[in-house]
């Protein structure tokens, strides 16, 4: 049954270099189906449907369109609301308000979770009234089924670079300030720590210890490691995800507080590197520095895979076209081959992490494996031609034109 009205589109969690890639791709491909007659955008997610903040997108300037794929951050705003039941209801009655018969919510676990209580809502009120589709967005590359995420690839040769531009610093600077230690995003999988051994070209480079969140850490073990390397090399370049845990699944550094928690019981991560600095100079003496790439990995569109994006275009582009085949209750997947889709029940992926296999981390639980570089070598490839004006990068805005 084909429906006729209109399409919403939201973004939601953390912003990744390509996320506007895939809001490029819904717009674009809804332009090749006659039964969707308007774009509308949801400023910040699931948010701006409950305050009605809506915009246009159909109407926005076709150079702005075009340099979403060349532009970081969420253009719609991002948000981390988590759906209560009550309101269900009201996001019914925009939907109702505005026309909506196609939902695309372009996010992460949780942001599956959001797309998959609105498709069950629709089941239970009456089949036909809304197709929802969720797309697939995480640097953290977390989310089951899907061969990888758009955004993962971008980060991890961001990652990887930073890593081996650092590592020539700190192999530098071995005699005064030996240790470094990088941190990564990725709450509880280490594949952006993984990813950084892409940097390493032999046995000296950086990264020379990771240390991810599926390996409980062992302190002792831990400055073992350190202390043979800064003997061996004569100093160390270590990188470790946020996620950093131990034996009894405790992080060794989380903010748990009411400011430091999100609407889905996330804690706040950020100080597993500064725990490893303050080891290292109590117990072993030698001069450590840590390096947070922070948002900054998020939102390095000037040195963005290639590849990355145009993954990122195809879940957008083949999000639409699978609504308007019928389906819904479904997130787009990405296939080993560059642009290849598939599909998964969203139940399957929503609120569900997929962590770094254990036999794609070598025995000594501080290194990856050739499986793992094999994987993910192929994801960093291309890079982004960006529009520079005076000097630096220039990227684009959505206007707010309001339905």
């Amino acid at each position: 049954m084909t429906l006729k009205g209109n399409a919403l589109v939201g973004q939601s969690g953390g912003p990744t270099s390509v996320i506007n890639s895939s809001l490029y791709g819904v717009i674009a491909e809804a332009r090749n189906h006659s039964c969707i007659e308007n774009v509308y955008g949801a400023i910040h997610g699931i948010e701006g449907v409950l305050k009605r903040e809506i915009i246009d997108l159909t109407r926005q300037d076709e150079g702005t369109i075009q340099g979403l794929t060349r532009t970081p951050g969420a253009a719609l705003g991002g948000c981390r609301y988590r759906v209560q039941d009550e309101d269900l209801e009201r996001i019914f009655q925009v939907f109702q308000e505005y026309n909506i018969k196609y939902f695309f919510y372009i996010g992460g676990n949780d942001s599956m979770d959001t797309a998959h209580r609105i498709s069950e809502y629709a089941k239970e009120i009456g089949d036909g009234v809304l197709r929802v589709i969720g797309i697939p967005k995480t640097i953290d590359n977390d989310l089951p089924v899907t061969h990888h995420c758009p955004g993962f690839g971008s980060c991890a040769k961001y990652v990887a670079t930073s890593v081996r531009e650092a590592g020539l610093h700190t192999a530098s600077m071995y005699t005064s300030e030996p240790i470094t230690i990088l941190q990564t995003v990725g709450r509880n999988t280490g594949w952006l720590p993984g990813a950084s051994a892409l940097a390493r070209m032999d046995e000296e480079d950086a990264p020379h210890i990771i240390c991810f969140p599926e390996v409980p850490f062992e302190l002792n073990q831990f400055l073992g490691k350190v202390e043979d390397t800064y003997r061996r090399v004569g100093g160390a370049f270590i990188v470790v995800g946020e996620g950093l845990r131990k034996a009894d699944g405790s992080y060794v550094s989380a903010q748990a507080d009411e400011v430091g928690t999100d609407a889905f019981g996330h804690p706040m991560l950020g100080g597993a590197s500064d725990y490893l600095r303050e080891a290292i100079e109590k117990n072993l003496k030698i001069k450590a520095r840590n390096v947070k790439l922070d948002i900054c990995q998020q939102a390095a569109m000037h040195f963005a895979s290639a590849r990355d994006v145009k993954d990122a275009i195809a879940v957008g582009r083949s999000a639409v076209k699978a609504a308007v085949d019928g389906k819904s209750g479904y997130m787009v997947t990405l296939l080993e081959e560059e642009g290849a889709t598939s599909f998964s029940e969203l139940e399957k992926v929503a609120n569900l992490e997929r962590e770094v296999p254990r036999e794609w981390i070598d025995p000594s639980g501080s290194y990856v494996t050739t499986e793992f570089l094999n994987y993910a070598r192929p994801l960093i490839q291309g890079e982004v031609e960006v529009k520079i004006r005076a000097g630096l990068p220039a990227y684009v805005k959505l206007r707010k034109i309001m339905v």
